[in-house]
């Protein structure tokens, strides 16, 4: 491994990569490539050798695979033993971790075993300088994430830890094109963990089916502020069931007890490119425009003339989202009914 690589830690459930470690994987290269140097994939589980390739195809240059029965499913403490030991042994530059729930249980103590620094659930990430205090730090990476509840936006840095680590976000970082004609060098590492470094064994794995598929949904409608009330919100409903789409939401709807947290879109929530986005009374502000900004094509539904969503739109609907849904909902029903 390159000392100056970009090293990723690749999540697996069930013998399949998280599409979150492909995103980083990406993003990984992208980084990389601006540092001239190596993107490299530490995975740890059994029975993935043929799963492996999948990484290469994505920008990996070297795998580093620790296969053992005992890692079959993800805990803790050995995890983060091993992946410590990886970084310690290569000594990359940049260690990338999904903000899933298990990397937000891993990365802290991968980063407390080796006393260097840890962001957390970062949106965005750059190569960049540093200057404090008269002095320059150069190529480092600039880690970027919402802070006080997603009111400001934070660049954070730590100049003086190695490697730097951060937590990302699902769905923030593009997945590239893949290419299949792409290889990396796997390599084989020990698992030398002794059986006291096991304290917990998985006697089951029970996973439960998504209710909200707002990253996979090609439509999504989200309701925002102006959907004061749950009559407002079955109309949102019963137009994303028209459109055969998801629901989302913006947070002081999740807030407000009208809907789940897993519907919520923006900073604090999920980020989604759908082929189309329907804000019914969003505001649009930046915590919630971040999330949303890659949509092929957004329709804003708003009482006010000076949102700023208005201003982003590919197309605005002045009005009572409790007046224009209706209409929108009877031009799909006569649109259903003439085909």
């Amino acid at each position: 491994m390159n000392p100056k690589s970009v090293l990723v830690f690749i999540e697996q459930n069930d013998k399949e990569i998280a599409n979150v470690s492909l995103e980083l994987i990406c993003e990984a290269r992208r980084l990389a490539n601006q540092l001239k140097t190596s993107v490299s994939a530490a995975v740890l589980g059994f029975g993935l050798k043929k799963k492996l390739d999948v990484l290469a195809h994505y920008g990996s240059d070297e795998i580093y695979y620790v296969e053992d029965k005992r890692l079959e499913h993800f805990t803790s403490v050995p995890y983060a033993k091993i992946i410590a030991g990886l970084i310690t042994k290569h000594q990359p530059q940049i260690v990338l971790f999904g903000a899933t729930i298990n990397g937000r249980d891993l990365a802290p103590r991968v980063s407390a075993a080796l006393s260097c620094g840890l962001t957390a659930d970062c949106t965005n990430l750059q190569i960049g300088d540093y200057n404090f205090q008269g002095k320059t730090k150069e190529n480092i990476l600039l880690q970027i994430r919402p802070a006080f509840g997603g009111n400001i936006i934070a660049t954070i840095v730590s100049p003086d830890c190695s490697p730097s680590m951060a937590s990302v976000r699902e769905g923030v970082m593009k997945l590239s094109t893949p290419d299949q004609n792409r290889k990396a060098k796997i390599i084989e590492e020990k698992c030398e963990l002794a059986a006291s470094d096991f304290p917990t064994e998985v006697c089951e794995v029970v996973r439960a089916a998504k209710s909200v598929d707002l990253k996979g949904s090609k439509i999504v409608v989200a309701a925002g502020m102006g959907v004061s009330s749950k009559e407002s919100l079955d109309l949102v409903k019963k137009l994303a069931s028209a459109l055969g789409a998801e629901i989302g939401c913006t947070r002081p709807v999740v807030d407000a007890g009208l809907l789940p947290l897993e519907c919520q879109i923006g900073q604090t929530g999920s980020t989604v490119r759908p082929n189309l986005y329907i804000a019914c009374g969003i505001s649009g502000q930046l915590q919630h425009w971040t999330g949303i900004s890659e949509s092929k094509r957004i329709i804003a539904i708003n009482s006010d003339r000076n949102a700023p969503i208005l201003k982003v739109a590919h197309y605005s609907i002045i009005g009572d989202l409790n007046d224009v849904i209706p209409k929108m909902l009877k031009g799909i029903a006569f649109k259903n009914t003439t085909y």
